[in-house]
């Protein structure tokens, strides 16, 4: 597929597409007349980089882990520092803290939605 209907499939621009790209996060295939050809693998791939981008993770850390992410899981690290190791732990806690953040935000406001439904059904019936 061409980079237009990419950024279509996965609400990303063609802008940053291209800096995926550049750095080497994603790869194209280049046609006869020069356009980019993505597989349609990376429709995938894209939603994980943005998911692991809206994380917090720098695109040099997601470049590394994006192979554990294939299927199937077979990971290689052979130059996996204790600074990455360092990194990837402190950005797992803060996933976990924004998971649970989110999570009790998500919880309220359906606590609230059903309240809010629940009295216009009273006020509707009476």
């Amino acid at each position: 597929m061409r980079i237009g209907e990419l950024a279509r499939r996965t609400g990303t621009s063609t802008r940053l597409l291209r800096y995926y790209e550049e750095k080497a996060l994603i790869v194209s295939r280049r046609l006869p007349n020069g356009y980019r050809d993505y597989d349609d693998a990376f429709v995938d791939r894209v939603m994980q980089i943005r998911g692991l981008l809206d994380a917090g993770l720098p695109t040099r850390i997601i470049k590394q882990i994006l192979p554990c992410l294939n299927k199937p899981r077979v990971i290689h690290f052979t130059d996996a520092t204790p600074q990455m190791i360092a990194t990837l732990e402190h950005e797992l806690n803060r996933m976990t803290e924004r998971i649970e953040v989110l999570t009790h935000n998500r919880d309220a406001i359906a606590e609230y939605l059903e309240a809010v439904l629940d009295a216009d059904q009273l006020r509707a019936t009476s």
